[in-house]
């Protein structure tokens, strides 16, 4: 009961601004040189070249068939860029990005060990009194890069000092959960495709050439991808992996679930077939959209 009443009010935290989360075991990658933005902006999917400092965007590194290789977060600073990405994805960044560097003037530094990195969802700048980046690598909120040492102790004591709560990492996933953020490893891998992924909107259909921009560009013009995320709600409980019924067949399963007080909420993978059919789980319960959650 105490672990749960923790849970609760960890989530609570965070849920309204007043918690943050120690991300710096993320890897993080500085980018720097003359190159460095105007080379960003035509490897990843997003509009890097727009981002101004104290900016972030979530952006993606894709194959030339349009699959998804990294998910990463650019954070854009006064004379370089940072990309922040889970380190649970299973391609670093850096790496990935190394061999593109070419003639560039580009440099390319592992500063996993020299950053430290905290996360404050659904906060913004003006309601802590510290200079970030919005939003945050999580998703809606702000991210505080600071130096290792000393500088990081005076961040994380500047948190506290705020009033603002050290979240745990079972509630932070939860919060993303509730928000319908999908998360490379439980609802995506690198077989799948932006629009499968519920993440069109990491895309800049606006800007030139971008790694597996003519495959984006075709799927879009078929219509629809083979499957799709939805963020969905259920009075019953349910777990990642549980099927997902439509008309009594299978179309898809659980990726990911948070329990909430009176149900649970998820995120599912279905088949396209399957849009705008009531979706149910194996005992008939229905599964609800859950875009007012939270």
């Amino acid at each position: 009961m105490a672990d749960h009443d923790a849970f609760a009010h960890d989530l609570a935290a965070l849920l309204t601004g007043r918690a943050f989360v120690d991300l710096s075991d993320y890897r993080k990658v500085r980018v720097h040189g003359g190159d460095a933005v105007s080379w960003l902006h035509d490897l990843l999917t997003a509009d890097i070249a727009g981002l101004r400092p104290g900016g972030s965007c979530r952006s993606l590194l894709l194959t030339p068939t349009g699959r998804i290789r990294a998910d990463v977060q650019v954070l854009r600073r006064d004379d370089d860029v940072v990309l922040t990405q889970a380190p649970d994805q299973p391609d670093h960044i850096g790496l990935l990005l190394g061999p593109y560097v070419l003639s560039s003037d580009v440099l390319l530094e592992d500063a996993t060990g020299d950053l430290a990195l905290f996360a404050v969802p659904d906060a913004a700048a003006s309601s802590i009194g510290l200079p970030g980046f919005e939003p945050s690598t999580l998703g809606p909120g702000l991210d505080l890069l600071a130096a290792q040492g000393k500088p990081a102790w005076r961040v994380e004591d500047a948190l506290v000092k705020a009033a603002l709560l050290e979240s745990s990492v079972a509630s932070a996933e939860a919060w993303r959960i509730i928000h319908g953020i999908p998360r490379m490893g439980p609802d995506f891998d690198q077989r799948s495709l932006p629009s499968e992924a519920a993440l069109d909107a990491t895309i800049d259909t606006t800007k030139g050439c971008f790694l597996g921009q003519e495959s984006v560009a075709r799927i879009a013009n078929l219509g629809h991808p083979p499957r799709v995320l939805r963020h969905v709600t259920c009075a019953a409980p349910f777990v990642p992996g549980a099927p997902v019924f439509a008309n009594g067949e299978p179309v898809g399963h659980v990726t990911s679930a948070a329990p909430l007080p009176d149900a649970c909420v998820g995120l599912v993978r279905i088949a396209w077939s399957s849009v705008g059919t009531r979706l149910t789980d194996a005992a008939g319960h229905p599964f609800d959209d859950a875009s007012t959650v939270g």
